[in-house]
C-alpha cells in the first residue's frame, strides 16, 4: 500500500468511523445512491412463462462468482424470492454468508433478470451518481461487513443485516468518472490477487495429493524399492512386500464403537469428568496433520458411562470417524470415551498404533467405496469389521512411522507457509478495497 499516494486535501466526513475524506468527495447514505430491493420488471409479469436465471445461495460465491446452471419460469419464482437484474449489486444478509462475503455484481443473467434466495439484499445503483462496480466494492469492503455484523438482528444462526442498516450506510462518493477509475483499478488488482490466491490454493491441493500418495505408498509398499512383492488380494492394497502379513484389522486390534448416554436422563449429564470425543471434535484431525487428541468439547459422567454401551477407552487407541464426517482418524492421547460415530481399535502387541494411524490415513480414498446413504453418509460396522490391512514386522512398522514423520513435517511446513501467504494476500485485497472506497489512497493516476 505504501506505493500509493494520498489525495492532496482532505475534509472531515462527520462520520466517526469514516474519518477524513478527500475534499471534493461527497458523503451520502446508500438510500440516496441506490434503490433497495427494486420491483420486478413489468414485461416479466406480462409473460410469466419465460425463463429467467435462478440463484440459490450455493450458486453465489464468496469471490463474487455466479453459477447460472439453474433457470425457472417467472410464474414459479415471482413470489417468495429476491429479484435482481443485470447491473444490480446483491449480497447475502444472513449469517454466516454475510460474514463470508457472499455477494456479486449481477451480470450475464438470462433475459437480464433473475430470482434467488430470499436471503439477499439487492441494490440497484442510480447510474447518474453511482457506478455499479464501485457500489459492489463498497459492500465488499471490510468496514461495511464489520458494521453490518454489529447491526445484525435475530438469534443464533438466523441473524440478518437489517435493510435499515443498508439504507443508512454512509458512503464516501467521488464523481462518477472517478468511481469508474477506482473500480477499474480495483478490478485489475483484485483479479491479480485472486489469481495468485488460486495458484497457491492449487499448489496446496497438489501438496496434499502428494502427501496422501506418500502415506499410501509407505503402508502398502514399504520403504525398500527392491523388496520382492506379492498380490495382497485386497484392491486398495494391491501388491505388497512378500514378507508382510495381510489380515483383517480386527484380528490384530480389538474393535469397539462408542455410544451416547441417554439425554433424557439428566443425572447422566452432571458431574461430567470423562473426556468424550464426538463429531464436534473431528476438526482437530481433519487436516491429517494432528495425530493425537486429548481435548473434547464435551465430557460425560461415570454414571452415564456405566448406564450406556460406551466405555472408557485406553490412551493409545486409534479411532476412525464413520458417520457424517467420514474417514478421519487419530489417536487418543488420554483415556476417553467416544460417541457411536466412531470405530476405535486398541492394538495388540503386534501392531504399532502410529502405524495403524497411517494405514487408516492411507486408505482414506477407499472409504468413499464403503460409505452408504444419500445425505447422511455412514460406514456400517460390518464393513468396518471387514477392513483388511498390511502388518509388517514391528521394527519395520516403526521405521515406516519414523520415515513418514520426517517427510510429513516438511510437507506441513510448506503448506503452512503457503497458507500464510494466502492470508496475507487476502488481507492486502481487503485493505486495498477499504482504502480505495474511503479515499485513503488516490487511484486517479494509478496504473
Amino acid at each position: 500500500m505504501s506505493h500509493y499516494k494520498r489525495y492532496p486535501v482532505y475534509k472531515d466526513s462527520e462520520v466517526e468511523w469514516l474519518g477524513a475524506v478527500p475534499e471534493h468527495w461527497a458523503v451520502k447514505r446508500l438510500r440516496f445512491t441506490a434503490t433497495l430491493n427494486p420491483a420486478i420488471r413489468l414485461d416479466l409479469l406480462d409473460n410469466q412463462d419465460r425463463d429467467v436465471s435462478f440463484l440459490p445461495m450455493e450458486a453465489i460465491g464468496e469471490d463474487g462468482s455466479l453459477n447460472f446452471e439453474q433457470t425457472r419460469p417467472v410464474r414459479d419464482v415471482r413470489n417468495g424470492y429476491s429479484y435482481f437484474e443485470d447491473g444490480d449489486v446483491a449480497f447475502a444478509k444472513v449469517t454466516p454468508c454475510f460474514e463470508n462475503g457472499k455477494g456479486a455484481l449481477m451480470q450475464g443473467l438470462l433475459d437480464s433478470a433473475g430470482f434467488g434466495t430470499t436471503e439477499l439484499t439487492v441494490l440497484r445503483p442510480n447510474t447518474k451518481i453511482m457506478d455499479a462496480r464501485y457500489l459492489n466494492y463498497v459492500v465488499q469492503s471490510p468496514r461495511f461487513r464489520a458494521l453490518g455484523v454489529g447491526a445484525m438482528t435475530g438469534a443464533g444462526g438466523l441473524k440478518r443485516v437489517p435493510d435499515e442498516f443498508t439504507r443508512n450506510f454512509p458512503t464516501a462518493l467521488p464523481d462518477r468518472i472517478e468511481q469508474e477509475s477506482i473500480a477499474g483499478h480495483l478490478d485489475r488488482e483484485t483479479a491479480r490477487i485472486d489469481a495468485l490466491v488460486e495458484k497457491k490454493t492449487q499448489f496446496i491441493e497438489l501438496l496434499r495429493e502428494k502427501r496422501q500418495a506418500l502415506i499410501t505408498h509407505a503402508v502398502t509398499k514399504g520403504l525398500d524399492p527392491n523388496v520382492k512383492m506379492k498380490n495382497s488380494g485386497v484392491e486398495w492394497l494391491g501388491d505388497v512386500p512378500e514378507h508382510w502379513g495381510v489380515l483383517q484389522l480386527r484380528q490384530t486390534a480389538r474393535l469397539e464403537s462408542g455410544h451416547t448416554p441417554s439425554r433424557s436422563k439428566p443425572e447422566y449429564w452432571v458431574n461430567c469428568t470423562v473426556p468424550w470425543f464426538t463429531l464436534a471434535d473431528v476438526w482437530q484431525v481433519r487436516s491429517g496433520e494432528q495425530k493425537y487428541v486429548s481435548e473434547t468439547s464435551e465430557k460425560v459422567s461415570k454414571l452415564g458411562l456405566e448406564n450406556s454401551s460406551a466405555r472408557l477407552l485406553p490412551a493409545g487407541s486409534v479411532f476412525l470417524s464413520r458417520t457424517a464426517s467420514v474417514g478421519f482418524t487419530g489417536i487418543l492421547e488420554v483415556d476417553m470415551a467416544t460417541s457411536q460415530d466412531f470405530a476405535v481399535w486398541t492394538c495388540s502387541r503386534d501392531l504399532f498404533n502410529e502405524y495403524l494411524y497411517y494405514v487408516l490415513l492411507g486408505m482414506k480414498p477407499d472409504f468413499d467405496r464403503l460409505m452408504m446413504g444419500s445425505t447422511h453418509k455412514t460406514i456400517y460396522m460390518p464393513d468396518i469389521e471387514a477392513i483388511r490391512i498390511t502388518r509388517p514386522p514391528m521394527e519395520e512398522q516403526k521405521e515406516i512411522v519414523h520415515a513418514l514423520g520426517g517427510q510429513l513435517v516438511r510437507f506441513k511446513s510448506i503448506i503452512d507457509r503457503t497458507e500464510c501467504s494466502i492470508v496475507l494476500l487476502k488481507e492486502r485485497r481487503s485493505a486495498l478495497i477499504t482504502a480505495a472506497v474511503t479515499g485513503q489512497i488516490d487511484l486517479r493516476e494509478a496504473t
